[in-house]
């Protein structure tokens, strides 16, 4: 049986650069050299495509840039096919804008490759969080409240969207960027001294912003793995390291912040978190993977989903392996399902263009 050539795609222009680095380390290393042949696709915080031929712990320490004998600068994502020909499939080990957004899913739909993970909608709505939240709506599951606002309706009238949340979600409140992950830009605010920095902030890293009221509640994720026959793995909790589960307490806080696998739940609840996590997943029309994270209120007890990620993070500490290895399904096997996953959808498709 002849190896199958994965092309493993790490870095990207987005926030989460750094943390794409890690992911991509952490998969390449657990993937079976017996059964694949890889082939290392770095891209550059400026954009620039790179195929690496080197180790893959510099990929991991980001020093993999610095070793120039190891980098084909003669390398073209297209050719003559359309896009590398050597490689069978695409693995996108990309997190944030112009990785997990629909954007690169659309380059490989484009070129007619197979590629692991959500497709052009599923990412695109996945990472825009008031799209996703409002097909969360319709699905039945409970969001929480929210507003969200453009940076030249801030510019224009600030006063007025200060008050608006105030009114309609109170303090303590969230404010994130819309299309952004792993908490990159998030900020809890307590007062309205908070407000302005908080979203200056924000809109670093996108031009809209998401500000939500703040649920007393426990974090709760769960991992969905499939396509049409998608399931949901035993619920995990994160108890953060610090206020919340922000960018430092996920990866620079290392065992300080907890995971909890399974999470202490009832089995009612539990299945719930399920239910609702598969619904949503299908919600965006998801395959192959997604991460869906969700709170649950201490005093009553509901469940709000808090967010979907279609391309979570696969670092040591990373809650989707650990949550598909609880359930029996080790890291190695996990790459192997993924990719059998992505030629599966690809086959699917490919008849009905």
């Amino acid at each position: 049986m002849s190896k199958i050539t994965v092309g493993v795609i790490f870095g990207g222009k987005s926030g989460e650069h750094e943390v794409s680095l890690n992911s991509a380390a952490n998969v390449m290393e657990a993937m079976d050299t017996s059964r694949y042949d890889i082939v290392k696709l770095g891209i550059t915080k400026e954009g620039q495509w790179k195929r690496y031929c080197g180790q893959i712990e510099n990929i991991r320490q980001n020093t993999w840039q610095e070793d120039k004998e190891n980098i084909e600068e003669g390398f073209h994502v297209f050719d003559q096919s359309g896009i590398a020909a050597e490689i069978d499939i695409y693995f996108p080990v990309l997190h944030g804008p112009n990785g997990e957004d629909g954007t690169i899913q659309g380059f490989f739909e484009i070129a007619g490759k197979p590629y692991v993970g959500c497709g052009v909608f599923a990412s695109a709505v996945g990472m825009e969080k008031t799209a996703a939240k409002e097909l969360f709506r319709q699905a039945g599951i409970p969001i929480v409240d929210y507003i969200a606002f453009y940076i030249n309706e801030w510019q224009q009238d600030q006063e007025a969207i200060i008050k608006s949340a105030e009114a309609e979600l109170g303090y303590p409140m969230f404010i994130k960027p819309v299309n952004m992950g792993s908490s990159v830009g998030i900020s809890k605010i307590k007062d309205r001294a908070d407000f302005i920095p908080a979203v200056e902030k924000a809109f670093k890293h996108d031009i809209k912003l998401l500000i939500e009221k703040m649920v007393d509640g426990r974090e709760i994720e769960c991992a969905v793995c499939g396509n049409f026959d998608a399931v949901g793995s035993t619920p995990g909790e994160v108890i953060p390291s610090r206020e919340f589960y922000d960018y430092d307490s996920k990866y620079n806080d290392g065992d300080k912040s907890r995971v909890i696998i399974p999470a202490e739940l009832d089995s009612k609840t539990a299945e719930k978190v399920k239910d609702y996590a598969v619904r949503a997943f299908k919600a965006i029309d998801g395959s192959g993977l997604s991460r869906v994270d969700f709170f649950l209120e201490k005093n009553s007890g509901k469940i709000y989903i808090n967010e979907i990620n279609t391309m979570p993070g696969f670092t040591q500490i990373s809650m989707y392996p650990k949550m598909m290895q609880h359930d029996g399904l080790t890291y190695a096997a996990l790459i192997d399902r993924l990719i059998e996953l992505g030629f599966e959808r690809y086959e699917i498709r490919k008849t009905r263009q």
